[in-house]
């Protein structure tokens, strides 16, 4: 019983990043109904420009986070302008095949600003676990927990109590009411794009220097988790996702305990496929169909 609640603590800590890493999907899918395979590789973008300046200039962990959140942000709006401005209503397919390419192109960009597969990344936070009776508490994943639920409790500041928010839940039940009550809707997808990308990029970061290393593999992993997470709590909800993320943490802590790593990611996938056979929308995308289904009878 220990092991299982000590499993469960460390799942929590480690899919508070996971959470992080499905809401930048679900801001980018709720919004646009589209798919974007290169949010990964977004993240290894800005996580990569934290790392040539971490190894180059020597600058500290702090300093590092921005430049990654800033780099990933970057990232993500070339990657909007190029695969989904572009690009009208209907043409999904076509921003996620675009989207596929430039996840090439930047993970190639990438291999070429450093070479070496394996890179050092500053650690977040360094020191003995913390030990309460029969438990310990890694630093790096208290620390990693902390920042994602501000994080998640900023984000969700922002969608519940601003206009930009307003703008963006209205985009996510239903464009065309969005454009008949005037929301600027090229303009609130975009800051929406940035918004998932910047998110994103604080869970690149906050799980790289958990690790205190990084690999060319990164932008997929990420890419991985994000849409499993993001599948698994529910397409298109907020909540679901923060939900999907924890659950993808505890079940891969609980599997890897159980059989060993090299079955983790199968056994998360195995998962996976059980919810969307028994809820297709995901554990809380039933309840979004349907409201988006009122909204559509409503208009």
């Amino acid at each position: 019983m220990i092991d299982i609640i000590q499993n469960t603590v460390d799942g929590v800590m480690i899919g508070s990043s996971y959470a992080l890493l499905a809401l930048g999907f679900t801001l980018i899918f709720g919004t646009m109904r589209r798919l974007n395979l290169a949010y990964g590789p977004t993240i290894m973008a800005g996580a990569y420009l934290g790392t040539y300046a971490f190894l180059a200039l020597d600058i500290g962990v702090l300093p590092v986070a921005l430049l990654v959140v800033a780099g990933a942000a970057v990232a993500g709006l070339y990657v909007e302008r190029l695969c989904f401005r572009p690009f009208g209503e209907g043409a999904a397919i076509a921003s996620m095949i675009s989207s596929f390419a430039v996840w090439m192109q930047i993970e190639e960009a990438a291999s070429l600003a450093l070479p070496h597969h394996l890179n050092a990344f500053p650690r977040l936070v360094s020191g003995q676990p913390i030990t309460v009776g029969p438990f310990f508490f890694r630093l790096d994943h208290l620390a990693m927990l902390a920042v994602a639920a501000a994080a998640a409790a900023l984000v969700h500041v922002v969608l519940h109590r601003t206009r930009f928010g307003l703008g963006v839940r209205t985009l996510i039940d239903h464009r065309r009411a969005a454009e008949l009550v005037g929301v600027p809707v090229t303009h609130t997808l975009t800051l929406a794009f940035l918004l998932a990308c910047a998110i994103g990029g604080l869970a690149g970061f906050l799980i790289a220097a958990s690790e205190a290393q990084i690999t060319p593999m990164f932008g997929m992993w990420a890419t991985t988790k994000g849409l499993i997470a993001m599948m698994i709590g529910g397409l298109g909800s907020v909540p679901g996702a923060i939900m999907g993320g924890l659950a993808l943490g505890v079940i891969e802590a609980q599997a890897q305990w159980l059989f060993g790593p090299q079955v983790r990611d199968l056994i998360a996938w195995g998962v996976l496929f059980a919810v969307l056979a028994l809820w297709p929308g995901g554990l809380l995308g039933g309840r979004q169909v349907a409201e988006q289904q009122a909204v559509q009878r409503r208009v």
